[in-house]
């Protein structure tokens, strides 16, 4: 997962491998962990909002990215891992991962009343190598 300063693009990190950004408050917690992670390193560097990505879908329609970028909270309908976060709500996500037994990222959107973005059209998900020949 991939997490940039909307307001200015200038930082891309990692978050859930050994040589980038950890997850929050640990590994093991799916998508949500990574988005807490995300959102954590935003907060602390100074970013107002984060942009998520999965690593395994490299290719997004051209008007997915703007659409989500017009407001924070908001997030992909079809790939809810893909969204726009305000770095403010890293302590409501961390409480929602210790309260809530549901690891939906949905679930949480919902819950923070971020606005549901479908995608313009299908996104290409890459998880082996033939996907990736695919593209």
């Amino acid at each position: 997962m991939r997490a940039l300063g909307a307001e200015q693009a200038d930082a891309v990190v990692v978050v859930g491998r050994d040589d980038g950004v950890c997850d929050r408050p640990h590994a093991g917690l799916g998508p949500l962990g990574g988005i807490a992670g995300a959102l954590a390193y935003g907060a602390a560097h100074g970013y107002a909002s984060v942009l998520t990505l999965p690593c395994d879908m490299p290719l997004l329609p051209e008007p997915l990215l703007p659409a989500l970028l017009r407001r924070a909270p908001s997030f992909c309908l079809d790939a809810p891992v893909i969204g726009h976060w305000p770095s403010a709500l890293a302590p409501s996500l961390l409480r929602h991962i210790a309260e809530s037994p549901r690891r939906s990222v949905q679930n949480w959107a919902r819950s923070i009343g971020a606005l549901p973005i479908p995608s313009p059209a299908p996104l290409v998900n890459v998880n082996t190598p033939d996907d990736l020949l695919a593209l």
